[in-house]
């Protein structure tokens, strides 16, 4: 990767990895692609270009690619899970409307893509343990039904025109730089706030319900690192699973409790939020990422909480 354009960078993943990436390649090689309205502030502005790129314009997109000599684009821009559920048309016009645009662009000017999977991707009868890298995926809500549309889209523009496509499945992702905005794992998120707050929590998913999930700086070294990787070696290009730790809420709140003596949870289920959970993996089999790209995760439940609770102290008290 030379010059790179993050389409999304103002989002949870995007902002993050914008500056990931400006530290890695230098910030004047790494453009932050925004919308109206969500527009960079602060260092996302200062550290580098940032441009105009929404991915239900092509043109907005290609102009961009062109100026700045771009040969790399992460293409970020999603409404997660119970957000596309409300929303359903508006999520497939910028989750696959708008990866048709960013792959047409692609194509043209021989650009790379990433373009995020997820674990909604699969449904209720996929495999739930040892969730495997090639299996059956019937997912019934919209987010889900558009992963693996982008999945199958993507493997069409590598295999027909020759786009160097790219992606994984990104568990549950949980950071203390940017709030939740509407996923179905975000509770492992909010539990997070409030512990630090010294408020109850309150819980959405219930008891025993297995995810899996994974820490931000893990999720930004996947994003980077597949795009990297040999493509000599790689037996698939999209869809590829990434674990890292998986839990039910009881564990992540004891796990919590160890540092905060005095937390309390309980549990307010939120029968939407639910209904998608039990239809996503307890824990994917992620053998074929480490095997083809070398994927291995350096976060677990407790590294992850004892830096989420320091970080998240130092910006909230």
């Amino acid at each position: 990767m030379k010059n790179i354009l993050v389409i999304g960078s103002t989002g949870q993943i995007g902002s993050e990895l914008t500056r990931v990436l400006r530290a890695r390649y230098g910030g004047s090689h790494v453009v932050a692609g925004y919308i109206v309205g969500a527009e960079p502030k602060g260092d996302l502005l200062e550290g580098g270009p940032a441009a105009i790129a929404d991915v239900t314009d092509g043109q907005h997109i290609a102009d961009v690619v062109r100026e700045y000599k771009i040969d790399t684009i992460y293409n970020l821009a999603a409404l997660l899970s119970v957000v596309a559920e409300s929303r359903p048309r508006l999520a497939w016009k910028i989750g696959i409307d708008g990866l048709w645009k960013v792959l047409e662009v692609a194509r043209e000017h021989q650009c790379a893509v990433f373009t995020p999977s997820s674990i909604g991707s699969f449904g209720l009868d996929t495999p739930h343990d040892n969730t495997p890298q090639d299996t059956i995926q019937r997912p019934r809500t919209i987010y889900g039904i558009s992963k693996v549309t982008t999945e199958l889209l993507s493997d069409y523009y590598h295999l027909k025109y020759g786009v160097d496509t790219r992606s994984v499945r990104f568990p549950g992702i949980i950071s203390y730089m940017t709030p939740p905005g509407g996923g179905t794992t975000d509770y492992a998120v909010d539990i997070y706030y409030s512990a630090v707050r010294g408020q109850k929590f309150q819980c959405p998913i219930a008891k025993g319900t297995l995810m899996d999930m994974m820490y931000m700086p893990d999720a930004l070294k996947a994003a980077i690192h597949i795009m990297e990787a040999d493509g000599s070696r790689l037996v698939h290009h999209n869809g590829f699973n990434v674990a890292s730790m998986s839990f039910d809420p009881e564990t992540i709140f004891q796990a919590i409790k160890r540092h905060c003596p005095e937390f309390e949870m309980e549990y307010q289920v939120d029968p939407l939020r639910q209904s998608i959970a039990d239809s996503w993996p307890n824990k994917m089999d992620d053998s074929c990422a480490r095997r083809e790209w070398d994927w291995s995760p350096d976060y677990d439940l407790e590294s992850m909480t004892v830096d989420m609770l320091k970080n998240l102290r130092a910006r909230l008290l």
